[in-house]
């Protein structure tokens, strides 16, 4: 067996997921961290995949190529040369929840919060959000924080929403 990423970015379409992962089934991947994600048109997919030892990069990429839901489609397929397990460091322990307006530099602002207290973003999601009179902004971060420092992070995050006029929400995991 061999670790390969499988990348994917296309247009938005409705059966993506189910077409990429069903051939990874077909061709005996078993998945490891996978993602997906519509950004604006656009449709993002990446996977960590333990594939048979006679599967090459190539012969996967040009598999996926011939499949209808991917027409057009940028497809990457690479070994994976780091490990496929995690560390200590993403172990989520908080997923962390702010939202309100659009405010430039919030993602900038509370990373630089986290990294502060040596927390690592496992997972970072950001969207805007139609309500009725204008957006919202919802910007979620999975995160692993140091128990010694849990409290003071998590305080130094939520000041730094409050300033921005954004309410923020940890949950522990």
């Amino acid at each position: 067996m061999s670790n390969l990423l499988v990348s994917v970015f296309c247009p938005d379409r409705t059966g993506l997921v189910s077409a990429i992962t069903g051939h990874l089934f077909d061709v005996g991947a078993d998945l490891g961290d996978t993602s997906f994600a519509v950004l604006g048109a656009g449709a993002e997919f990446s996977s960590v995949c333990r594939v048979p030892a006679h599967l090459t990069a190539q012969e996967l990429t040009a598999e996926l190529r011939t499949l209808p839901e991917l027409d057009g489609a940028e497809i990457s397929v690479t070994p994976f040369g780091l490990d496929a397990d995690h560390g200590p460091s993403a172990r989520v322990s908080h997923v962390v929840t702010v939202s309100g307006g659009d405010r430039p530099g919030l993602i900038a602002r509370l990373s630089e919060a986290f990294t502060q207290y040596k927390a690592n973003i496992v997972r970072m999601d950001a969207q805007r959000v139609a309500v009725q009179g204008g957006n919202r902004y919802v910007t979620r971060f999975a995160v692993a924080i140091p128990a010694a420092s849990t409290e003071s992070c998590l305080n130094t995050v939520a000041n730094t929403a409050g300033e921005l006029g954004l309410s923020c929400v940890a949950d522990a995991q």
